[in-house]
Protein backbone atom coordinates (compact mmCIF):
# COMPACT_ATOMS: atom_id res chain seq x y z
CA UNK A 1 0.00 0.00 0.00
CA UNK A 2 1.06 3.20 -0.82
CA UNK A 3 2.37 5.68 1.91
CA UNK A 4 0.01 8.29 2.78
CA UNK A 5 2.36 10.84 5.02
CA UNK A 6 5.96 9.56 4.09
CA UNK A 7 7.45 11.17 0.64
CA UNK A 8 10.85 11.09 -0.74
CA UNK A 9 12.06 13.37 1.89
CA UNK A 10 9.93 12.60 5.55
CA UNK A 11 6.32 14.35 5.81
CA UNK A 12 5.62 17.90 4.32
CA UNK A 13 3.35 20.28 4.76
CA UNK A 14 1.92 23.87 6.10
CA UNK A 15 2.99 24.41 9.97
CA UNK A 16 -0.81 24.16 11.32
CA UNK A 17 -2.03 22.45 8.78
CA UNK A 18 -2.54 18.22 8.57
CA UNK A 19 -0.39 16.38 8.35
CA UNK A 20 1.73 19.24 10.52
CA UNK A 21 -1.15 19.84 13.09
CA UNK A 22 -0.47 19.41 16.90
CA UNK A 23 -2.34 15.97 17.40
CA UNK A 24 -0.53 14.62 14.44
CA UNK A 25 2.54 15.44 15.39
CA UNK A 26 1.86 14.27 18.91
CA UNK A 27 1.16 11.11 17.22
CA UNK A 28 4.44 11.04 14.72
CA UNK A 29 6.74 11.54 18.08
CA UNK A 30 4.35 8.89 19.94
CA UNK A 31 4.90 6.86 17.10
CA UNK A 32 8.58 6.67 16.89
CA UNK A 33 8.80 6.42 20.67
CA UNK A 34 6.72 3.44 20.95
CA UNK A 35 8.31 1.81 17.36
CA UNK A 36 11.82 2.37 19.25
CA UNK A 37 10.63 0.47 22.51
CA UNK A 38 9.20 -2.47 20.64
CA UNK A 39 12.74 -3.00 19.32
CA UNK A 40 14.64 -2.71 22.79
CA UNK A 41 15.54 -5.15 24.69
CA UNK A 42 14.97 -4.96 28.78
CA UNK A 43 17.40 -1.99 30.00
CA UNK A 44 17.39 0.88 32.44
CA UNK A 45 18.45 3.24 29.82
CA UNK A 46 15.70 4.74 27.72
CA UNK A 47 15.89 5.34 24.18
CA UNK A 48 17.02 8.72 23.48
CA UNK A 49 16.06 10.65 20.52
CA UNK A 50 18.15 13.92 19.03
CA UNK A 51 15.95 16.82 17.98
CA UNK A 52 17.39 19.16 15.50
CA UNK A 53 15.78 21.98 13.41
CA UNK A 54 16.57 25.10 10.76
CA UNK A 55 15.28 28.11 11.71
CA UNK A 56 12.14 28.76 10.40
CA UNK A 57 9.58 30.37 12.97
CA UNK A 58 7.58 27.10 13.05
CA UNK A 59 10.70 24.81 13.74
CA UNK A 60 10.44 25.19 18.15
CA UNK A 61 6.28 24.58 17.81
CA UNK A 62 6.68 21.74 15.97
CA UNK A 63 9.74 20.50 18.06
CA UNK A 64 7.94 20.63 21.07
CA UNK A 65 4.74 18.73 19.74
CA UNK A 66 7.07 16.17 18.99
CA UNK A 67 8.74 16.10 22.17
CA UNK A 68 5.27 15.95 23.89
CA UNK A 69 5.05 12.41 21.80
CA UNK A 70 8.35 11.14 22.34
CA UNK A 71 7.77 11.78 26.30
CA UNK A 72 4.69 10.47 26.07
CA UNK A 73 5.55 6.75 24.51
CA UNK A 74 8.70 6.66 27.37
CA UNK A 75 11.51 7.89 25.31
CA UNK A 76 14.30 10.41 26.19
CA UNK A 77 14.20 13.82 23.64
CA UNK A 78 17.48 15.66 23.17
CA UNK A 79 17.68 19.06 21.62
CA UNK A 80 19.97 20.03 19.42
CA UNK A 81 18.64 23.27 18.52
CA UNK A 82 19.32 25.02 14.97
CA UNK A 83 21.47 22.26 13.52
CA UNK A 84 21.94 20.67 9.90
CA UNK A 85 19.67 17.60 8.72
CA UNK A 86 23.47 15.96 7.98
CA UNK A 87 24.84 16.85 11.51
CA UNK A 88 21.72 15.54 13.01
CA UNK A 89 22.62 11.93 11.24
CA UNK A 90 26.35 12.59 11.81
CA UNK A 91 25.55 13.03 15.63
CA UNK A 92 22.91 10.01 16.04
CA UNK A 93 25.13 7.28 14.51
CA UNK A 94 28.19 8.19 16.48
CA UNK A 95 26.84 9.39 19.63
CA UNK A 96 24.63 6.53 20.87
CA UNK A 97 21.19 7.93 19.61
CA UNK A 98 18.32 5.81 18.85
CA UNK A 99 16.87 8.17 16.01
CA UNK A 100 16.80 11.75 15.04
CA UNK A 101 14.20 13.94 13.94
CA UNK A 102 14.59 16.76 11.84
CA UNK A 103 12.58 19.70 11.63
CA UNK A 104 13.14 21.21 7.50
CA UNK A 105 11.64 22.07 4.14
CA UNK A 106 14.80 22.08 3.00
CA UNK A 107 14.91 24.12 0.06
CA UNK A 108 11.40 25.09 0.25
CA UNK A 109 10.14 28.42 1.83
CA UNK A 110 9.59 29.37 5.35
CA UNK A 111 5.54 28.96 5.04
CA UNK A 112 7.08 25.09 4.48
CA UNK A 113 8.08 22.67 7.21
CA UNK A 114 8.84 19.13 7.75
CA UNK A 115 9.40 16.47 9.61
CA UNK A 116 12.47 13.61 8.84
CA UNK A 117 13.32 10.75 10.66
CA UNK A 118 16.49 9.47 11.10
CA UNK A 119 17.55 5.76 12.10
CA UNK A 120 20.51 4.77 14.33
CA UNK A 121 22.50 3.79 11.62
CA UNK A 122 22.27 8.05 10.34
CA UNK A 123 20.31 6.86 7.78
CA UNK A 124 16.79 7.33 6.77
CA UNK A 125 14.25 4.84 7.77
CA UNK A 126 13.23 2.15 5.13
CA UNK A 127 10.22 2.60 3.44
CA UNK A 128 8.71 -1.16 5.25
CA UNK A 129 9.62 1.20 8.88
CA UNK A 130 7.96 4.22 7.59
CA UNK A 131 5.16 2.18 6.53
CA UNK A 132 4.78 0.86 10.20
CA UNK A 133 4.96 4.00 11.66
CA UNK A 134 2.31 5.25 9.65
CA UNK A 135 0.20 2.96 10.71
CA UNK A 136 1.02 3.81 14.46
CA UNK A 137 0.26 7.44 13.10
CA UNK A 138 -3.30 7.17 11.05
CA UNK A 139 -4.51 4.89 13.63
CA UNK A 140 -5.24 8.42 16.09
CA UNK A 141 -4.10 6.49 19.06
CA UNK A 142 -3.58 9.40 21.54
CA UNK A 143 -0.16 10.33 22.96
CA UNK A 144 -1.29 10.02 26.56
CA UNK A 145 -1.11 12.97 27.90
CA UNK A 146 2.55 14.06 29.19
CA UNK A 147 3.63 17.09 31.20
CA UNK A 148 5.47 19.26 28.91
CA UNK A 149 9.10 18.21 28.62
CA UNK A 150 11.52 20.05 31.00
CA UNK A 151 13.12 23.56 29.65
CA UNK A 152 16.39 21.91 29.59
CA UNK A 153 15.62 19.31 27.07
CA UNK A 154 14.29 21.83 24.77
CA UNK A 155 17.75 23.96 24.59
CA UNK A 156 20.43 23.49 22.34
CA UNK A 157 23.64 21.24 23.79
CA UNK A 158 26.87 22.89 22.49
CA UNK A 159 29.17 20.18 23.05
CA UNK A 160 27.10 18.43 19.79
CA UNK A 161 27.72 21.13 17.87
CA UNK A 162 31.48 21.19 18.66
CA UNK A 163 31.50 17.16 18.37
CA UNK A 164 29.86 18.07 14.98
CA UNK A 165 32.17 20.21 13.62
CA UNK A 166 35.28 18.48 14.80
CA UNK A 167 34.27 15.06 12.81
CA UNK A 168 34.09 17.91 9.78
CA UNK A 169 37.52 19.05 10.59
CA UNK A 170 39.28 15.36 10.42
CA UNK A 171 37.72 14.95 6.30
CA UNK A 172 40.20 17.70 5.36
CA UNK A 173 42.05 15.69 2.45
CA UNK A 174 45.82 14.76 2.83
CA UNK A 175 47.86 17.70 2.13
CA UNK A 176 45.28 20.18 1.97
CA UNK A 177 46.08 23.95 3.51
CA UNK A 178 42.99 26.33 3.61
CA UNK A 179 44.87 28.52 5.91
CA UNK A 180 43.93 32.33 3.91
CA UNK A 181 41.70 30.30 1.70
CA UNK A 182 39.09 33.18 0.45
CA UNK A 183 36.03 31.66 0.84
CA UNK A 184 32.62 33.23 0.01
CA UNK A 185 29.46 31.29 1.69
CA UNK A 186 26.54 31.62 1.20
CA UNK A 187 24.22 30.34 3.94
CA UNK A 188 20.43 30.71 3.05
CA UNK A 189 19.89 31.69 6.00
CA UNK A 190 19.04 28.61 7.53
CA UNK A 191 20.80 25.32 9.57
CA UNK A 192 24.75 26.16 8.32
CA UNK A 193 23.90 30.38 9.62
CA UNK A 194 26.23 29.84 12.29
CA UNK A 195 28.08 26.50 11.53
CA UNK A 196 29.30 27.27 8.41
CA UNK A 197 31.54 30.13 8.78
CA UNK A 198 32.83 28.64 12.41
CA UNK A 199 33.62 25.86 10.61
CA UNK A 200 35.77 27.15 8.12
CA UNK A 201 37.31 30.10 9.99
CA UNK A 202 38.57 27.45 12.45
CA UNK A 203 40.46 25.49 9.48
CA UNK A 204 41.85 29.11 9.00
CA UNK A 205 39.88 30.20 5.88
CA UNK A 206 39.39 33.81 5.21
CA UNK A 207 35.44 33.60 5.04
CA UNK A 208 32.90 35.85 3.57
CA UNK A 209 29.51 34.63 4.78
CA UNK A 210 26.14 36.10 3.25
CA UNK A 211 22.58 35.32 4.22
CA UNK A 212 23.61 34.09 7.26
CA UNK A 213 21.30 36.47 9.76
CA UNK A 214 17.96 34.12 9.51
CA UNK A 215 15.01 35.74 10.89
CA UNK A 216 12.16 32.67 11.13
CA UNK A 217 11.18 33.94 7.34
CA UNK A 218 14.07 34.32 5.25
CA UNK A 219 15.35 30.96 4.88
CA UNK A 220 15.72 30.38 1.03
CA UNK A 221 14.42 33.67 0.60
CA UNK A 222 16.56 34.86 -2.68
CA UNK A 223 19.19 33.01 -1.68
CA UNK A 224 21.14 29.50 -1.25
CA UNK A 225 21.58 26.54 -3.52
CA UNK A 226 18.86 27.98 -5.27
CA UNK A 227 19.57 31.24 -5.77
CA UNK A 228 23.29 31.62 -6.23
CA UNK A 229 23.90 34.88 -8.31
CA UNK A 230 24.60 36.70 -5.44
CA UNK A 231 27.19 34.39 -3.91
CA UNK A 232 28.65 33.99 -7.57
CA UNK A 233 28.88 37.92 -7.76
CA UNK A 234 30.49 38.18 -4.17
CA UNK A 235 33.27 35.76 -5.23
CA UNK A 236 34.44 37.76 -8.54
CA UNK A 237 34.07 40.99 -6.19
CA UNK A 238 36.20 39.35 -3.03
CA UNK A 239 38.82 37.60 -5.63
CA UNK A 240 37.87 34.51 -3.48
CA UNK A 241 39.11 30.93 -4.38
CA UNK A 242 35.55 29.21 -3.95
CA UNK A 243 32.00 30.29 -3.42
CA UNK A 244 29.43 27.95 -1.96
CA UNK A 245 25.83 28.16 -1.24
CA UNK A 246 24.28 25.89 1.00
CA UNK A 247 20.23 24.98 1.32
CA UNK A 248 17.96 25.81 4.31
CA UNK A 249 19.52 22.39 6.14
CA UNK A 250 22.71 22.31 4.67
CA UNK A 251 22.34 18.72 3.26
CA UNK A 252 23.59 20.51 -0.28
CA UNK A 253 25.79 22.57 -1.53
CA UNK A 254 26.64 24.24 -4.90
CA UNK A 255 29.52 26.16 -5.70
CA UNK A 256 31.36 28.82 -7.96
CA UNK A 257 34.64 29.40 -9.40
CA UNK A 258 36.77 32.57 -9.36
CA UNK A 259 35.54 33.38 -12.10
CA UNK A 260 32.04 33.28 -11.26
CA UNK A 261 31.33 30.00 -13.22
CA UNK A 262 28.36 27.39 -11.37
CA UNK A 263 29.98 24.01 -10.61
CA UNK A 264 27.24 22.12 -9.34
CA UNK A 265 26.39 18.50 -7.89
CA UNK A 266 27.44 16.78 -11.33
CA UNK A 267 31.18 18.77 -11.42
CA UNK A 268 31.80 18.11 -7.96
CA UNK A 269 31.30 14.11 -8.67
CA UNK A 270 33.71 14.76 -11.44
CA UNK A 271 36.17 16.16 -9.37
CA UNK A 272 35.79 14.25 -6.42
CA UNK A 273 35.38 10.75 -8.64
CA UNK A 274 39.01 11.74 -10.33
CA UNK A 275 40.85 12.35 -7.29
CA UNK A 276 39.56 9.54 -5.54
CA UNK A 277 40.33 7.46 -8.39
CA UNK A 278 43.69 8.82 -8.42
CA UNK A 279 44.49 7.96 -4.57
CA UNK A 280 43.02 4.18 -5.34
CA UNK A 281 40.13 5.10 -3.28
CA UNK A 282 37.32 5.22 -5.22
CA UNK A 283 35.70 1.66 -5.47
CA UNK A 284 34.82 -0.26 -8.09
CA UNK A 285 35.39 2.85 -10.74
CA UNK A 286 31.71 3.47 -10.56
CA UNK A 287 30.17 6.77 -9.33
CA UNK A 288 26.11 6.77 -8.82
CA UNK A 289 23.96 9.74 -10.04
CA UNK A 290 20.70 9.62 -10.95
CA UNK A 291 18.15 10.35 -13.82
CA UNK A 292 18.71 14.14 -13.76
CA UNK A 293 22.72 14.03 -13.96
CA UNK A 294 24.09 15.88 -17.26
CA UNK A 295 25.25 13.84 -19.89
CA UNK A 296 28.01 15.23 -20.15
CA UNK A 297 29.20 14.13 -16.46
CA UNK A 298 28.64 10.08 -18.06
CA UNK A 299 31.01 11.43 -20.78
CA UNK A 300 33.56 13.00 -18.91
CA UNK A 301 33.66 9.99 -16.55
CA UNK A 302 33.92 7.86 -19.53
CA UNK A 303 37.17 9.53 -20.67
CA UNK A 304 38.33 8.77 -17.68
CA UNK A 305 37.78 5.28 -17.48
CA UNK A 306 35.16 5.75 -15.02
CA UNK A 307 31.13 4.58 -15.15
CA UNK A 308 27.92 6.71 -13.88
CA UNK A 309 25.40 4.39 -12.68
CA UNK A 310 21.49 6.39 -12.60
CA UNK A 311 19.00 5.82 -10.39
CA UNK A 312 15.47 7.51 -9.62
CA UNK A 313 15.79 11.01 -8.18
CA UNK A 314 15.72 10.96 -4.65
CA UNK A 315 19.44 10.58 -2.24
CA UNK A 316 17.72 7.38 -0.99
CA UNK A 317 18.00 5.77 -3.86
CA UNK A 318 21.15 6.87 -4.44
CA UNK A 319 22.18 5.78 -0.89
CA UNK A 320 20.42 2.18 -1.88
CA UNK A 321 22.10 1.66 -5.13
CA UNK A 322 26.09 2.47 -4.08
CA UNK A 323 25.15 0.06 -0.61
CA UNK A 324 24.03 -2.68 -3.29
CA UNK A 325 27.10 -2.25 -6.09
CA UNK A 326 29.70 -1.23 -2.80
CA UNK A 327 30.49 2.70 -4.32
CA UNK A 328 31.34 5.14 -2.07
CA UNK A 329 30.68 8.32 -4.15
CA UNK A 330 27.26 9.53 -5.74
CA UNK A 331 25.10 11.83 -5.40
CA UNK A 332 22.30 14.16 -7.13
CA UNK A 333 23.00 17.73 -9.75
CA UNK A 334 21.31 19.22 -7.17
CA UNK A 335 24.10 19.33 -4.74
CA UNK A 336 23.22 16.01 -2.65
CA UNK A 337 26.72 14.59 -2.64
CA UNK A 338 27.12 11.48 -0.45
CA UNK A 339 31.06 10.46 0.43
CA UNK A 340 30.25 7.23 2.26
CA UNK A 341 33.76 6.90 3.18
CA UNK A 342 32.96 9.63 5.52
CA UNK A 343 29.30 10.20 6.51
CA UNK A 344 25.85 8.20 6.33
CA UNK A 345 24.15 10.73 3.97
CA UNK A 346 24.73 13.97 1.74
CA UNK A 347 26.54 16.88 3.78
CA UNK A 348 26.72 19.96 2.29
CA UNK A 349 29.32 21.95 4.76
CA UNK A 350 31.37 18.11 4.13
CA UNK A 351 31.22 18.90 0.50
CA UNK A 352 32.36 22.22 0.77
CA UNK A 353 35.18 21.01 3.12
CA UNK A 354 35.99 18.43 -0.01
CA UNK A 355 36.17 20.75 -2.47
CA UNK A 356 38.08 23.48 -0.88
CA UNK A 357 40.99 20.63 -0.30
CA UNK A 358 40.72 20.17 -3.51
CA UNK A 359 41.22 23.47 -4.64
CA UNK A 360 43.66 23.56 -2.22
CA UNK A 361 46.08 20.25 -3.33
CA UNK A 362 45.28 20.55 -7.59
CA UNK A 363 44.25 24.32 -8.31
CA UNK A 364 41.63 26.50 -9.07
CA UNK A 365 37.98 25.21 -9.41
CA UNK A 366 37.56 26.44 -13.04
CA UNK A 367 40.77 24.29 -14.14
CA UNK A 368 39.51 21.31 -12.31
CA UNK A 369 36.05 21.44 -14.38
CA UNK A 370 37.46 22.48 -17.64
CA UNK A 371 36.65 20.23 -19.67
CA UNK A 372 32.67 19.11 -18.50
CA UNK A 373 30.61 20.29 -21.40
CA UNK A 374 27.16 20.61 -20.09
CA UNK A 375 24.63 19.69 -22.69
CA UNK A 376 21.72 22.41 -22.60
CA UNK A 377 19.03 20.79 -20.61
CA UNK A 378 15.59 22.56 -19.44
CA UNK A 379 12.93 21.24 -16.91
CA UNK A 380 9.77 22.25 -16.03
CA UNK A 381 7.69 21.73 -13.17
CA UNK A 382 4.08 21.01 -14.45
CA UNK A 383 1.43 21.78 -11.39
CA UNK A 384 -1.33 18.20 -11.90
CA UNK A 385 -4.66 17.32 -10.49
CA UNK A 386 -3.61 13.98 -10.02
CA UNK A 387 -0.66 11.39 -9.93
CA UNK A 388 -1.69 8.46 -12.48
CA UNK A 389 1.02 6.22 -14.27
CA UNK A 390 2.60 8.24 -17.07
CA UNK A 391 2.39 5.42 -19.02
CA UNK A 392 -1.48 5.72 -19.01
CA UNK A 393 -1.69 8.75 -20.51
CA UNK A 394 -1.58 8.30 -23.97
CA UNK A 395 -0.85 11.27 -25.62
CA UNK A 396 2.03 11.75 -22.82
CA UNK A 397 3.30 8.43 -24.20
CA UNK A 398 3.55 9.08 -27.58
CA UNK A 399 4.74 12.52 -27.92
CA UNK A 400 7.74 10.56 -25.20
CA UNK A 401 8.06 8.08 -28.51
CA UNK A 402 8.57 10.91 -30.68
CA UNK A 403 10.80 13.04 -28.57
CA UNK A 404 13.54 9.56 -27.99
CA UNK A 405 13.50 8.64 -31.15
CA UNK A 406 14.41 11.94 -32.56
CA UNK A 407 16.66 12.67 -30.19
CA UNK A 408 18.63 9.06 -29.94
CA UNK A 409 21.91 9.34 -28.79
CA UNK A 410 22.59 12.84 -28.60
CA UNK A 411 19.66 13.67 -25.96
CA UNK A 412 17.72 12.20 -22.82
CA UNK A 413 14.10 12.87 -21.41
CA UNK A 414 13.21 12.10 -18.19
CA UNK A 415 9.64 12.47 -16.93
CA UNK A 416 8.86 11.87 -12.96
CA UNK A 417 6.42 13.23 -10.59
CA UNK A 418 8.07 15.59 -7.47
CA UNK A 419 7.70 13.25 -4.31
CA UNK A 420 6.91 16.20 -2.25
CA UNK A 421 5.05 18.62 -4.69
CA UNK A 422 2.12 18.22 -6.76
CA UNK A 423 4.16 18.29 -9.82
CA UNK A 424 5.07 16.45 -12.80
CA UNK A 425 8.39 17.69 -13.78
CA UNK A 426 9.77 17.35 -17.77
CA UNK A 427 13.69 17.32 -18.31
CA UNK A 428 15.35 17.32 -21.96
CA UNK A 429 19.07 17.58 -22.39
CA UNK A 430 20.31 17.43 -25.66
CA UNK A 431 23.28 18.71 -27.90
CA UNK A 432 20.95 21.70 -29.82
CA UNK A 433 19.58 23.96 -27.04
CA UNK A 434 16.26 24.66 -30.21
CA UNK A 435 15.99 20.49 -29.44
CA UNK A 436 15.48 21.12 -25.83
CA UNK A 437 12.78 23.83 -25.91
CA UNK A 438 10.68 21.96 -28.62
CA UNK A 439 10.26 18.69 -26.71
CA UNK A 440 10.61 20.17 -23.21
CA UNK A 441 7.37 22.56 -24.43
CA UNK A 442 5.49 19.69 -26.30
CA UNK A 443 5.87 17.26 -23.37
CA UNK A 444 5.12 19.75 -20.94
CA UNK A 445 1.71 20.63 -23.28
CA UNK A 446 0.73 17.19 -23.39
CA UNK A 447 1.17 16.88 -19.17
CA UNK A 448 -1.27 20.20 -19.15
CA UNK A 449 -3.99 18.28 -21.47
CA UNK A 450 -3.97 15.27 -19.56
CA UNK A 451 -3.65 15.89 -16.10
CA UNK A 452 -2.89 19.58 -15.60
CA UNK A 453 -3.96 21.32 -12.13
Amino acid sequence: MAKQLFGTDGIRGIPGQYPLDDATLERVGFALGRHLLSGTRATSERPRVLIGRDTRESGPHIADCITRGLAAAGVAPTSAGVLTTPGVAWLVSREGFSAGVVISASHNPYRDNGVKLISSSGTKFPDAVEADLEVLILAKEPAKTAAPPPAASREADKKLHDDYLAGLRQCVLPGARLGGMKIVLDCANGAASALGPELFRSLGASVTAIHNTPNGRNINDGCGSLHPESMQKRVVETGAALGVAFDGDADRAIFSTPTGKLVDGDGVLLIAGRYLQSTGKLKGKVIVGTTMANLGLERALDKSGLKLARTAVGDRYVLEEMQRIGANLGGEQSGHILFLDDATTGDGMLTAVKIASLVSIAGPLDALVADLKIFPQKIVNVPVRSKPPLVSLPEVSRVLKEAESALGNSGRVVLRYSGTESLARVMVEAEHEEDVRRWTDALAAALRSAIGA
